[in-house]
């Protein structure tokens, strides 16, 4: 096992709770005492309840419900956590620049602290999306470019460790209604890694950066030492790909059961044109629909 959950708010599903930080106290003892790694959720409920507004169709107003106080308030809480516990601990989807800060500091005083952050925070902005675009509603929620340009120097010197996708491959009824109501997560499983490239090389990192962040780091983090890097005798997970051609992403082209991207429309760097999974060519066999047929 890699890693035990938990979210400090609501998690939006009825039958995954969220933990008191009394609570939180407590597990982290447990898992401290063999070594254990705990993931969490950094939204503070306090925090929440306060700010808690009316959502409308904007985005801005949907971001103002969540604002970056309620992570960075709960990254502060618990940071001083993980120095009563000493627990291994790992911060989720970060998407503000406040959090940052606190990590940096953390990491400073050698707290076995990491983080990350997911692509939908470093590629688009809340002043930018459309009234009412479900497909962009997650929680904590997109920022703006303030906050974006702060996650990546918190990328460039090291104190967010990884890019990871969180990926929710929800329904078009799930996503349907109003960004009060429609199911939260971003769609960008397929896309991610080409989003998060393109926005790299605008500032000036490159695809070695990106690989680092999405594959090397992210296999370490769960203890994965069978892949994760090119290298002789490892698992051959691998993508061919051509980083400067570029290709416009629509999402009823997608491998997902489910077309909706918050990147639809985008142009994005880097084409694929061949991806192997243990050395197995991912995507031979016979299309049927939607139905890949693998020998």
């Amino acid at each position: 096992m890699f890693g035990f959950k938990c979210f400090l708010s609501s998690s939006g599903v009825d039958e995954y709770g969220s933990l008191s930080y009394e609570e939180l106290e407590r597990a982290m003892r447990e898992i401290a005492s063999f070594g254990g790694l705990l993931v969490c959720h950094a939204e503070d409920p306090d925090d929440l309840m306060r700010y808690d507004g009316h959502v409308d169709a904007s985005y801005r107003s949907f971001e103002a419900s969540r604002p970056a106080e309620c992570e960075a308030n709960a990254v502060r809480k618990i940071v001083r956590l993980v120095a009563r516990t000493g627990c291994r601990t790992h911060i989720l989807h970060v998407s503000s620049g406040l959090s940052v800060d606190v990590l940096r500091r953390a990491k400073a005083e050698g707290l076995p602290v990491s983080a990350e952050t997911c692509p939908h925070y470093l590629t688009l902005d809340c002043d930018h999306i459309p009234d009412n675009a479900t497909a962009f509603k997650c929680c904590p929620p997109i920022r703006d470019l303030h906050e974006q340009d702060a996650l990546w120097a918190g990328l460039a010197d090291g104190t967010l460790d990884g890019v990871v996708t969180d990926h929710s491959p929800a329904s078009a009824d799930m996503k349907a209604g109003t960004l009060a109501a429609a199911w939260g997560g971003v769609s960008s499983l397929q896309v991610g890694f080409r989003a998060v490239l393109t926005g790299a090389m605008r500032r000036g990192l490159s695809l070695a950066d990106v690989v680092r962040w999405m594959s090397c780091n992210t296999a370490r983090l769960v203890g994965l030492d069978d892949r994760g890097d090119i290298t002789p005798v490892l698992r051959a997970d691998l993508a061919i790909i051509r980083p400067y051609e570029r290709f416009v992403v629509d999402a009823t082209a997608l491998e997902s059961r489910n077309p909706i991207c918050a990147c639809d429309g985008m142009t994005l760097n880097g084409v694929v044109t061949r991806t192997f999974v243990a050395g197995r060519d991912a995507l031979s066999g016979v299309r049927e629909g939607n139905l890949i047929v693998r020998p």
